[in-house]
């Protein structure tokens, strides 16, 4: 495989969300805006990055038989780190994005990615099957809060992008807005890309 192939097989083909259905939670929870699509994202980009850099670089020395906990302990360090960043430097998005953010830590993708990938693989190619992973949940984000945004605001990133007249779906800023825009996505992705349900 090639290092260009483990890095875009993220963005489309294994895409997190929209192709392995991975990473709901976060997903339908804070997407009623695309900003916040775009703060989960990096969020997840940089826990994903830099677990599988140091999974990667040590998995020759974890021993098999605590390899969970130890993933978990390096995990959940990006993650208090992302968080104290994020508190400091974007504090209402941190307020906007609350749990969700520490939540980072038991993201079956980015634990999924350090068993499956990193434990298993050099650094560069895990570091690129990270980036890959995590620009494409970010992308998937970013599509499904931007959907939510524009028909439940009328706006795209706090910019309106409707005239006066347009009366907002409301629902689409709550649950069933975010399963339905997230089926109506799923589908979507299905027919660009050819499977054919069952």
């Amino acid at each position: 495989m090639s290092l260009w192939h483990e890095f875009n097989k993220g963005i489309v083909s294994r895409n997190p969300l929209l192709r392995l259905v991975l990473g709901m939670c976060p997903a339908l929870a804070v997407t009623t805006a695309a900003a916040n699509g775009v703060a989960m994202g990096l969020a997840a980009t940089f826990v994903l990055v830099c677990s599988n850099f140091v999974i990667a670089v040590f998995r020759k020395a974890i021993p098999p038989a605590v390899r969970i906990p130890i993933f978990i302990v390096v995990i959940a360090s990006f993650v208090t780190v992302i968080d104290l960043v994020m508190n400091a430097f974007a504090h209402e998005m941190h307020k906007v994005l609350g749990l969700f953010v520490p939540l980072i830590v038991v993201n079956c993708i980015i634990l999924g990615r350090a068993e499956a990938y990193a434990s298993r693989n050099p650094v560069l190619a895990s570091i690129l099957d990270g980036l890959g992973m995590g620009i494409g949940f970010t992308l998937a984000l970013v599509v499904l809060g931007g959907i939510r945004e524009m028909l439940g605001n009328g706006t795209i990133f706090g910019v309106s992008v409707v005239t006066a007249a347009y009366e907002p779906a409301i629902i689409m800023l709550l649950p069933p807005g975010a399963f339905l825009a997230l089926g109506l996505l799923l589908g979507a992705m299905n027919k660009l890309t050819g499977v054919e349900g069952s």
